[in-house]
């Protein structure tokens, strides 16, 4: 059967994003007992950066302020330039970023990083570290002296840091001088960054700490394999007795309709969400939070989920197997669908070529009401700076500016494809491909883009057909989607003790889907889950949430 190149795993997980599974409790950061207040109740809050769309080529499909994307069918042909003049001032720049590549060849020996360099006139050090090793690394970072610190420093979502907010107020530039309300407008691809990225990124003692890196509505998806769930009688408006129904007829030999990875929940989020349970935290009228938990919808989802492992849906090792490996199980048609990110579409259409039909799957109804989508956080992580004197930090914002340059533009592509010639050339359609060079020497290997990037598009090149159905596919589903209200709100007791709690819970849905504990179970671990700060943590984003509304 096919199978997926080590590329091409590579590149699924930087997409996607929503299938690498949180690390344990960060354990080695030590900070000062005396940090200031990083909540934003009573505060007097910042004004969020007024949002002012860059310009950049007229899209093919229009997006929505609901949050459909802008699609794109082609490539743009006159590309656009969003910098007037060269951003840095040629000093030394320090910077650090999560990567989900290998690591890239120095800059002496990488002619991507030495065209970025020149491009925003500085040197850059960059410091690359593997997403297994971040959460260590970011340790050190933030317990180490402040001297230490980057100039740049990417702060990833994927890790729960404990104390992660008092570590950005201590040591980082209060950033709001420079881009609250209107002083954004001194760096326009900043200000052409959407506001629901800065909300859902957040703000710490009533401050903006950070620059957000945007990421589209949908969160976590599934992936279906078109072709087998349609031979199986998938169908417009599937209740969840349908979704049943295909999955078992879908599952023969050694075919398995549902995959899923170690630490997803054999998928749960996608499916709490066709449940129309909260996704994490719901807020009612009067303010009040309430976690999915104790929702009687989110507990169905979980026993539904728990009937579809029984009747031998889901792939045997869904407990067990990688992330990446369950890439290379859709691929070669082991496994008929996967969550994943709604991102994960840039290589999931790319890599399926010549295999099969990627699919965005519709949520099913539950008992005559429609399903819902996972609405994904705004903001995929951002970007902080070391403190400095206030020509420094207004370069270093300079060179975020170009870095956010929206798509359609040159710096834009500089930024993700490298240099015409040497790391791309021109398909039929105009669309960058890489060279062999360009697969080594890129933006995954090399994560500019984690630093700080323009607002995302719906764009496949050379399959323009992708794009319409993904553009159908998000206005369809846009509406229904479920968010979680906790976004962008500070909680101490979620900062201290949220990676345990949901450890503790994740691990009780995952033996219960597994046929490993019961409901009873379940129960008993949400009673343990409130007791040791779920209920602390719901009054702590009640006043949060009465402070930004």
């Amino acid at each position: 059967m096919p199978s997926m190149s080590r590329r091409a795993l590579l590149r699924t997980v930087a997409a996607g994003g929503a299938a690498v599974a949180v690390p344990g409790l960060l354990t080695g950061c030590s900070t000062a007992p005396d940090d200031g207040d990083v909540s934003n109740a009573g505060k007097k809050l910042a004004a969020w950066p007024a949002g002012t769309a860059a310009a950049g080529p007229r899209p093919d499909l229009a997006p929505t302020a609901a949050g459909v994307q802008a699609g794109y069918l082609t490539y743009p042909a006159d590309l656009t330039t969003s910098v007037g003049r060269t951003p840095g001032d040629g000093s030394t720049v320090r910077v650090m970023s999560v990567t989900f590549g290998t690591p890239p060849k120095g800059a002496s020996q990488n002619r991507y990083w030495r065209a970025v360099e020149k491009a925003l006139g500085v040197t850059i050090e960059f410091t690359v570290i593997p997403q297994a090793d971040y959460q260590k690394k970011m340790a050190t970072v933030m317990a180490g002296d402040p001297g230490s610190l980057p100039d740049i420093l990417n702060v990833f979502s994927g890790f729960t840091l404990p104390r992660e907010a008092q570590f950005v107020q201590r040591r980082a530039e209060d950033l709001t001088p420079y881009l609250s309300g209107e002083a954004v407008r001194d760096y326009p691809n900043l200000a052409g960054l959407p506001t629901d990225a800065w909300r859902d990124m957040g703000r710490i003692g009533g401050r903006i700490y950070g620059i957000p890196l945007e990421r589209p509505l949908p969160g976590s998806t599934l992936w279906l394999n078109q072709g087998l769930f349609t031979d199986a009688g998938m169908k417009a408006g599937w209740t969840s007795e349908d979704f049943a129904a295909v999955a078992e007829k879908g599952t023969h030999g050694r075919t398995y309709a549902l995959g899923a990875a170690a630490g997803s929940l054999f998928g749960n989020a996608v499916h709490a969400a066709a449940h129309n349970a909260p996704n994490g935290w719901a807020v009612d009228r009067k303010g009040a939070f309430h976690t999915a938990y104790t929702d009687e919808r989110y507990k169905a989802s979980v026993a539904y989920q728990a009937a579809l492992r029984k009747n031998g849906s889901y792939y045997p090792d869904a407990t067990s197997v990688s992330s990446a490996d369950l890439g290379t199980l859709f691929l070669n048609g082991t496994v008929g669908s996967l969550q994943d990110g709604f991102g994960a579409y840039q290589t999931r259409y790319p890599d399926s070529k010549g295999l099969l039909t990627p699919a965005a799957a519709l949520p099913y109804s539950v008992d005559g009401t429609p399903g819902g989508i996972v609405a994904a956080r705004r903001s995929f992580g951002y970007t902080i700076l070391k403190r400095a004197k206030k020509e420094r930090i207004e370069m270093l914002l300079r060179l975020l500016d170009y870095l956010a340059a929206p798509f359609g533009t040159k710096e834009w592509e500089l930024g993700h494809y490298g240099l015409e010639g040497v790391h791309f050339t021109r398909g039929k359609d105009g669309s960058p491909e890489a060279t062999r060079l360009g697969e080594v020497e890129n933006v995954t290997n090399l994560p500019f883009r984690y630093l700080a990037e323009g607002p995302q598009v719906l764009f496949v090149p050379g399959i323009p057909d992708a794009v319409r159905a993904l553009h159908d596919w998000q206005t369809e589903v846009v509406p229904v989607a479920v968010r979680n209200a906790s976004y962008g709100l500070k909680s101490t007791t979620e900062a201290a003790q949220g990676t345990t709690l949901k450890a503790l819970m994740d691990d009780t849905v995952t033996a219960v889907i597994a046929g490993r504990a019961s409901m009873s179970d379940y129960d008993t671990a949400v009673t343990g889950w409130r007791a040791r700060g779920g209920d602390r943590m719901a009054e702590e984003f009640a006043r949060e949430y009465a402070a930004n509304i």
